[in-house]
């Protein structure tokens, strides 16, 4: 009697352990498997970067992966780990370290949607000689690996020029990761050197991040900083970090200043922008896969009152804004906008509908409209935008609607065309 006792002292804690996880197993599986429907159905499985793909022979369903997006795109169905939020990943690549069986490879594309990468040699130099790529254009997502290769891209750039044959040894494009840490390296081994930005901020895709989004990384070598260990770190204190990088080190850097043209010269290349031209015996390329914001080329465009992207809503308060775009981060925006007290919204679309957007921004966006402060309009775009107002066509006529400012969110427009008119050879990848 007492040694049964005694095992049901033991056993009915562990069989009631084992209830509450299978219990568990199941919700989660459940849960994972609706929102791998839901994404399916809203056509929101095509990743926009660097994704994971699972080797499902491999996979044990460990969770690790899972834990570790902080995006949460990845889950796991029938004890496998899968990628049920596409459209959230973008490019952390915190699920490949995490995997304890090596099931995950990070790729580019998959077989429906290619991704242009350029061609870039070990020394990260492309097809033409003296341009060379690193960072997120060269299909680096990660924080550490882009500033990894912009410093190893500046080592191979000093060891390939002779420098003071032009007025710069080096044009550096983009100040991101990649972008700073080979202006480090310039500095560090005294080249003359220019870098230009096109936005008014450093930190390239993660001066995009929402407000504290959290920003993964690792620890990472910076010339003339040294090692500096990182983890998960918000998106305010990492441009922090960069900012006092470029305080500490003097690193020039010249902001809203936009990359227009690379001609060919003796000896190297010019680089041309709005700003001016910079013959240079190299150009690093260290933008990002954004590119230049789309436009609307409309009259009135190049006002100030026209922006590419929400910075923060609350400096809306109490303002007239349209925001103009049909994807996720136009909803935001103006659900966004239309909670600032005061603040009236019309969101202009050109199609019909919203096909490609999540569905909690869908039902964000119904219940900001019943409130009266957002109205979308859809089937319309802007014709012209002057300081008080914008006209809009709305199918066949034109609507003038009061305003005070533009938000447009209508994506982004590689370089490509650019690139390849001096010679830079792109491959389309479909998941590799």
């Amino acid at each position: 009697m007492k040694t049964l006792l005694s095992w049901l002292i033991y056993a009915i804690p562990a069989v009631w352990a084992v209830v509450l996880y299978l219990r568990r197993f199941r919700q989660r599986n459940r849960e994972h498997q609706e929102a791998l429907k839901a994404s399916i159905e809203q056509g929101l499985m095509e990743p926009p970067s660097l994704h994971p793909i699972i080797d499902s022979t491999r996979c044990i369903g460990s969770s690790s992966c899972v834990k570790a997006c902080p995006e949460d795109a990845l889950g796991i169905i029938n004890n496998k780990a899968e990628l049920i939020n596409a459209a959230h990943c973008i490019g952390h690549g915190a699920c490949l370290p995490a995997c304890p069986v090596d099931a995950i490879k990070l790729v580019f594309g998959t077989e429906k949607r290619g991704i242009d990468i350029p061609q870039v040699n070990p020394n990260f130099e492309s097809n033409v000689p003296g341009i060379y790529i690193a960072g997120e254009l060269g299909g680096m997502g990660l924080i550490r690996k882009c500033a990894e290769q912009g410093r190893q891209a500046l080592d191979a750039i000093r060891a390939a020029i002779k420098p003071g044959t032009l007025e710069y040894d080096v044009v550096i494009i983009g100040a991101g990761p990649a972008g700073i840490a080979a202006g480090l390296g310039a500095i560090q081994y005294k080249l003359k050197y220019k870098l230009i930005e096109q936005e008014e901020s450093l930190g390239g895709a993660v001066f995009h991040y929402p407000r504290n989004k959290i920003a993964m990384t690792a620890p990472v070598k910076l010339p003339l900083i040294g090692k500096v260990k990182m983890t998960e770190i918000s998106k305010e204190k990492l441009l922090e970090f960069w900012n006092a990088v470029v305080k500490k080190t003097g690193l020039k850097i010249d902001f809203r200043e936009r990359m227009e043209e690379i001609q060919r010269i003796e000896g190297g290349f010019t680089v041309k922008t709005q700003r001016g031209s910079y013959p240079a015996c190299v150009v690093l390329l260290a933008i990002g896969r954004r590119g230049t914001p789309r436009k609307l080329n409309v009259p009135g465009e190049e006002t100030s009152k026209v922006v590419y992207r929400l910075i923060d809503p609350e400096q809306y308060k109490g303002q007239r804004v349209l925001v103009v775009g049909g994807g996720d981060s136009a909803l935001e925006a103006a659900v966004a906008i239309a909670e600032q007290k005061g603040s009236k919204v019309t969101l202009s679309y050109r199609s019909e509908a919203f096909s490609r957007v999540k569905e909690k921004n869908r039902t964000a966006l119904k219940a900001a409209e019943e409130t009266g402060r957002l109205r979308v309009m859809l089937k319309s775009s802007p014709t012209k935008i002057k300081p008080d107002l914008v006209t809009l066509k709305l199918e066949d006529k034109s609507v003038d609607i009061r305003n005070d400012a533009v938000i447009v969110c209508a994506g982004g427009e590689l370089p490509t065309p650019l690139l390849k008119k001096i010679g830079v050879m792109f491959e389309t990848k479909h998941g590799e």
